[in-house]
């Protein structure tokens, strides 16, 4: 297995790559914040809850640590060596070529495919306003959008992502407020829950631990996305900076948006309560307060959610894309700059993400579930690289420029080995749940694959 030092990355240009520098800190900043607040957290988070009730709590806490650790392993890495292939450029400084083409194409994968679901999910949400109308050209025109956006200019997508996150923010930020002032009795019109909802309908466990685990696990995947600041870092203004302090204020942005939210819906409103899952646990809250709209505001605020998750996708694939072709481990097309855009790559994960949509209406019995499947644990396997590499390169680093390390994991490399039992014991539960089986076995046949055909063709490369 090749290796290379930490002053020559292997064959990556990133640091003289004619991506521009577009990104203002303040872009950089709000897509750290609002990267928090994902779609994942808006749409997925009713299942969890209707899975765990009230211990959905405990749930989002243990995956938010183990997030926590994940980001600071990452930040470490991309304050160090900033690069728009991330996580795939670090794995293949720390263990090979082989290492950096199989997370990068398969988060590339991921991506893609997130693109066409988060389309559809927007897509229904428009429906349900105007009736009648087709599903299939809202997810176009969408697409359409986002891809003449990013095929511009890389500051267009920083300011789709700035205002998006506003919005985010605010609306999230407004939700607790009158949420906390509802649990504690004063918002008017309403009267306190006590802890009726908490220990009320089964208690805080009403499924026991199975129940719990189905909630950590759709806890888990509600995380995904927030490795897209260290993929914009590369084209900002102050990489290093930008990173060290996303980075830092990470926890309690986690705290304060996943875990207060999940606090203030269970305490709100009756975990079994059918709204959560039918309208989404925030406007099932919303409308439990009675407040005139408020519910329907929220809906359009996790159309944004889906819209900013559709934006920041496709920037991210391309950016994926084009460092892996940088990198010599893809088609030398997707690598083509114009006006500091990898417009082709731009192009191609557009066009990746609509034919998943098509599949979603042509095969929605067996390819489309099958594709579904096989990203399910894609952003466990990314993990997983990101605490391996940064076990062999800390070390490297600190031996070869130890001035590169802004960032510093904490408690190295104690808590970097909790974060992989962690991600281990996840794999097992997936193992025993059957819903989660598949995917996992799904997700670890295409990990398998794209690792032979990385090993095979860095073994190619070596022999020329």
């Amino acid at each position: 297995m090749s290796r290379t030092t930490l002053d020559t990355p292997p064959t990556a240009p990133d640091a003289h790559a004619p991506l521009s520098h577009g990104l203002k800190q303040r872009h950089l900043s709000m897509i750290a914040l609002g990267g928090v607040i994902g779609a994942g957290l808006f749409v997925g988070s009713g299942a969890g809850i209707a899975a765990a009730g009230p211990s959905i709590v405990i749930a989002y806490a243990v995956s938010g640590l183990l997030v926590m650790l994940v980001m600071r392993m990452l930040g470490e890495m991309s304050a160090a060596y900033p690069s728009s292939g991330s996580f795939s450029a670090h794995a293949e400084r720390a263990m090979g070529p082989w290492a950096g083409f199989t997370a990068g194409w398969s988060f590339w994968v991921l991506l893609c495919t997130a693109v066409g679901l988060e389309g559809i999910g927007a897509a229904k949400i428009v429906t349900g306003w105007l009736p009648g109308t087709p599903e299939w050209a809202w997810v176009a025109l969408f697409m359409v959008v986002f891809c003449v956006a990013n095929l511009a200019a890389v500051k267009n997508f920083g300011e789709f992502e700035f205002w998006f996150a506003a919005l985010k923010v605010g609306a999230i930020g407004l939700f607790l407020v009158l949420g906390v002032l509802a649990v504690a009795g004063v918002l008017p019109g309403t009267d306190s829950p006590g802890t009726a909802n908490l220990t009320g309908q089964g208690g805080f466990l009403p499924h026991g631990s199975e129940g719990l685990v189905v909630g950590l696990l759709a806890s888990v995947f509600a995380y995904g996305g927030l490795e897209t600041v260290t993929i914009a870092a590369a084209e900002s203004q102050n990489p290093v900076q930008g990173v060290a302090r996303a980075v830092r204020t990470a926890m309690w942005r986690i705290a304060l948006f996943y875990i207060g939210s999940m606090a203030v819906i269970v305490t709100l409103v009756p975990w079994d309560s059918k709204e959560v899952v039918e309208k989404g646990p925030y406007v099932a809250a919303l409308d439990h307060l009675g407040i005139p709209g408020a519910g329907q505001l929220m809906n359009v605020v996790v159309f944004v959610a889906l819209l900013s998750a559709m934006n920041a996708n496709i920037y991210g694939s391309s950016r994926i894309a084009y460092s892996l072709v940088e990198r010599g481990q893809g088609p030398k097309a997707l690598g083509r700059v114009s006006a500091g855009v990898p417009r082709v790559a731009v192009l191609v994960s557009c066009v990746f993400g609509f034919v998943c949509v098509l599949l979603s209406y042509w095969r929605p019995d067996d390819v489309f579930p099958w594709l579904l499947n096989m990203i399910g644990a894609v952003i466990l396997v990314v993990w997983i690289f990101i605490a391996v590499s940064q076990l062999l390169l800390r070390r490297r680093v600190e031996r070869e420029a130890p001035e590169k390390l802004v960032v510093r994991m904490w408690l190295f490399p104690a808590l970097t080995w909790v974060a992989l039992a962690g991600m281990a014991a996840i794999f097992v539960l997936m193992a025993r749940q059957p819903d989660t089986r598949v995917q996992l076995y799904s997700t670890g046949g295409m990990t398998l694959f794209l690792a032979a055909v990385g090993y095979a063709w860095q073994r190619a490369r070596a022999a020329r």
